[in-house]
């Protein structure tokens, strides 16, 4: 996971970020929560294709969101933006202070990031009412400058989303109920959490809780199936989310900083133990064997998709952040997540994205 730094422009406002993106997007809103908790000044610049393109021609990667820094520079994925921004500005720090509960912390986020993706496209786009809305905020927004009618384009982006984040990304009627079966899990693992504090780890948002952002306000919540089942059965998880994005410096300042991963976690760190950690696994497998498909067991359910490098990428800065703990650290890790550990214990595949690839499983985010 790295920051791609390739055009240099200067169309950039002096001392202001450009988000590149949509009101939509899964990973969109992540980075915009982080950067408004950080006190980041940004334009919010709306994608539509013409924009889209010129952002890829700029960076070499088709994906959504993108960041153009006041110096000019491009910086693509949001866990990587998130690191370099942390690194270099001022502001709110959002990881623990322990290395320890720094690695849950980071595990968790991408947990949140890629376990989730898969829920929140099923609920957007396998339900008529859903994608019915949603196919039309994107023919309005990433399609404007597509010179078709707008029912072509309604249509067009309906099938392709379809296409591509239910049939080509494992969803069939076997496979639809471990989807919400893991959905509802992740809910049911978080409500007790958020009901006792503000944030996943206490009083200040860290890392897993920007991750945890995208998928639940820019789709769980407003998605007509899983926002009904949100506002039922998770009051609280509902609450943390429009907490966070009301998330400003002013009101971080006075806040201690974070130390530990509270013990309450410990469920949906198994969770992610047993659903994420197993999956990169065989997906590191089946890339190291050429393998154009990973097959991989969720909820008790056999599912197929293809291989995705990003995520062999993800598992391998894991790895190094989980083998740079000290051997007791490790153990009480390994403790708490109790699935899958010795994913993390392997050694690096130095498996990468392919030059001039980008990951297929971001193409337009979560438009």
């Amino acid at each position: 996971m790295t920051v791609a730094k390739n055009a240099r422009t200067t169309s950039a406002a002096a001392g202001r970020y450009r988000l590149h993106g949509l009101k939509l997007s899964y990973f969109t809103g992540k980075l915009e929560a982080y950067m408004r908790a950080k006190g980041l000044e940004y334009d919010f610049v709306p994608m539509d294709l013409a924009d889209f393109r010129a952002c890829a021609r700029a960076t070499g990667v088709a994906q959504m969101p993108q960041l153009q820094t006041p110096e000019g520079d491009w910086l693509t994925d949001t866990t990587s933006i998130i690191a370099h921004l942390e690194a270099g500005e001022p502001g709110p720090s959002f990881l623990p202070g322990d290395r320890e509960a720094d690695f849950l912390c980071l595990f968790l986020e991408d947990a949140f990031d890629e376990m989730l993706w898969r829920p929140a496209l099923y609920y957007r786009w396998a339900f008529a009412e859903d994608a019915q809305l949603m196919s039309g905020q994107i023919a309005r927004t990433l399609l404007r400058d597509l010179p078709l009618p707008f029912f072509l384009r309604q249509a067009f982006i309906r099938h392709r989303q379809k296409q591509t984040f239910l049939t080509r990304d494992g969803v069939t009627r076997a496979t639809a109920p471990a989807i919400e079966a893991l959905f509802h899990a992740v809910v049911d693992s978080l409500e007790p959490v958020l009901a006792t504090r503000p944030y996943l780890f206490g009083a200040r948002p860290c890392a897993a809780d920007f991750g945890l952002f995208g998928s639940v306000f820019r789709h769980f919540s407003i998605d007509p199936t899983p926002a009904a089942i949100l506002r039922d059965k998770a009051p609280n998880l509902l609450a943390w989310s429009a907490r966070l994005w009301a998330a400003r410096p002013s009101l971080l300042e006075a806040v201690p900083g974070l130390q530990s991963a509270p013990d309450d976690l410990d469920p949906v760190l198994s969770l992610a133990g047993a659903e994420h950690l197993g999956y990169l696994g065989r997906n590191e497998d089946a890339l190291l064997a050429n393998a154009r498909q990973v097959i991989w067991i969720s909820q008790g359910v056999e599912f197929r998709a293809p291989a995705a490098p990003y995520r062999a990428v993800c598992l391998n800065a894991l790895r190094v952040r989980y083998q740079a703990l000290d051997e007791a650290s490790r153990q009480r890790v390994a403790d708490r997540i109790g699935f899958n550990v010795d994913v993390l214990a392997a050694p690096a595949s130095h498996l990468t994205i392919p030059a001039g690839g980008r990951p297929v499983d971001r193409l337009w985010s979560s438009a």
